[in-house]
């Protein structure tokens, strides 16, 4: 079977590429590894930015269900230091969506897909290999042995892209170690970490370390520590008295939230590609999001691959026929608006895992806002 565009990956940027390019009447086929859109857990929540994730959700005439679904209150957030000290506690204005209002991962996943024929998704599809054809495209081959042909492959498919191959040999870096856990049904079972908590975000910050919480919409918090790169096996990360262990002499109203989780931490490690990262275009082929231009996880990845997904569908719907024409216009745009990004979340990170983060995260955030660009 043949398709004209291939997008591999069914996160947040090739979904919201492949509902877009549907609005232009252009059919696409996603490929997704996971058996089913209810395989694995999605993750916490993520706040949507006005000029890049809300602007790629309005292009795909999906701002008024995104509306219906986010939470405005989530843009709460709650610094604190390791004695519970608050340093800053920012309250949004109630229900304004004029900022970046929380969406679960899950949630928002579920309503793109909910947005596009029955048949754009094929479950279970992990590609393994890329072949060019000698007419042009690609043939491609998943684990199961299926096999696919398409004349535009873009690679969606994450930190460990395969199609990433096609165009850079770039090496990731391990920047962090991040370990998460949840909290189930928080108000009723833990009315104290809910309160801690509140209805958005809560980071309690210290020395190289951060231990972190969210509110979702199903009334669970996702918590995360957060530590600096470290030559230690992930295993070593497994067992809440290892992380009670390492966050010895903090408030035990903080400490609290690791005592809490349900099940055993769930650790990986946090890689990034250099911020200079481009390529040189090629015939039929690019990348969007983390496979592009993966990123330490501080607000900017899922809202730059929805905008990336924007930019592309609107440059492939604008030269129907001169795919490798609105291929190159894409990248780059895309390299001059991802480098200063990505170049400033790497700073974001290495800030927050410094030994003077308390103090420079209060600067960071004290800073007067900047206005958003116009959607």
């Amino acid at each position: 079977m043949r398709t004209r565009i291939a997008i591999v990956g069914g996160g947040l940027g090739g979904l919201t590429l492949a509902r877009i390019l549907h609005q232009h009447g252009i059919d696409t086929t996603v490929y997704d590894r996971e058996t089913s859109r209810s395989e694995r857990h999605q993750g916490g929540s993520l706040d949507l930015h006005p000029e890049s994730g809300q602007r790629a959700l309005a292009q795909a005439g999906l701002a008024g269900r995104f509306r219906s679904e986010a939470r405005s209150e989530g843009e709460e957030h709650r610094i604190l230091d390791p004695a519970g000290r608050t340093l800053i506690h920012h309250v949004p204005q109630p229900d304004s969506f004029s900022g970046r209002p929380e969406i679960d991962r899950s949630v928002l996943r579920d309503l793109l897909l909910d947005s596009l024929p029955g048949d754009t998704v094929r479950w279970g599809h992990r590609l393994v290999a890329t072949t060019p054809r000698p007419d042009q495209g690609w043939d491609l081959t998943f684990h199961d042995g299926h096999r696919a042909s398409c004349d535009i492959l873009i690679g969606a498919d994450g930190a460990r892209s395969v199609a990433r191959s096609l165009l850079t040999d770039v090496a990731l870096s391990y920047v962090a170690t991040l370990v998460q856990f949840t909290v189930a049904d928080v108000d009723r079972r833990h009315p104290d970490l809910a309160e801690l908590v509140g209805p958005g975000n809560l980071w309690c910050v210290g020395a190289n370390q951060i231990l972190a919480a969210q509110r979702l919409g199903d009334g669970s918090l996702q918590v995360g520590v957060s530590l600096r790169a470290e030559n230690e096996p992930l295993d070593t990360y497994r067992s809440k008295r290892a992380l009670l262990d390492m966050f010895a002499g903090w408030h035990p109203r903080l400490t609290a939230l690791i005592e809490a989780a349900d099940g055993a931490p769930t650790p990986r490690l946090i890689e990034a590609m250099p911020t200079s990262t481009r390529w040189t275009s090629r015939p039929g082929v690019t990348l969007i999001g983390d496979a592009a231009h993966l990123m330490p996880p501080v607000g900017e990845g899922a809202n730059q691959a929805m905008l990336d997904a924007a930019e592309l569908a609107g440059h492939l719907a604008t030269h129907p026929t001169d795919p490798d024409t609105a291929i190159r216009a894409y990248e780059e745009s895309m390299f001059a608006r991802i480098h200063p990004i990505a170049a400033m979340s790497a700073r974001v990170q290495a800030m927050m895992l410094s030994p003077t983060a308390a103090e420079d995260i209060v600067r960071f955030f004290s800073r007067p806002a900047e206005p958003a660009p116009a959607v």
